[in-house]
């Protein structure tokens, strides 16, 4: 039976106590939990829109004319969180290879789109 090594790291939002792990690792693979726009220093999901919402770095303020949709200002801290989250594991976001998008609102599509592109390199993971 393989072993399965929990991943916890602060900066990242914490999961529900005995409800679901941040991430697993199990024989080599880091298997992350869903990540929302929410800032781990407050619980709350963080201002903007999705862009900021998918990764924002606390130390680099947005541009607020930039970021105007609230959907853009939370996919950026989404995919800051996922970074964290990864890095905690030893890997990083250059390695993952599939990713899962969940939106509450299509007409954010577009906007989800220019943020995601800004992550990955020249070969980007396999998307849902």
């Amino acid at each position: 039976m393989s072993s399965k090594t929990p991943v916890l790291t602060d900066k990242a939002p914490k999961p529900l106590p005995g409800i679901y792990s941040q991430a697993i690792i199990a024989n080599g693979v880091v298997y992350c939990s869903g990540a929302v726009g929410l800032d781990p220093a407050t619980g709350q999901l963080v201002d903007g829109d999705v862009k900021a919402r998918t990764v924002r770095d606390q130390e680099t303020p947005i541009d607020p004319i930039q970021s105007a949709n609230t959907s853009t200002i939370q996919q950026h801290q989404c995919i800051k969180n996922l970074t964290h989250i990864l890095e905690e594991a030893g890997t990083n976001i250059d390695k993952v290879v599939k990713v899962n998008v969940f939106l509450s609102n299509m007409d954010d599509f577009a906007d989800m789109n220019s943020v995601y592109v800004q992550y990955w390199g020249d070969v980007k993971p396999c998307r849902t």
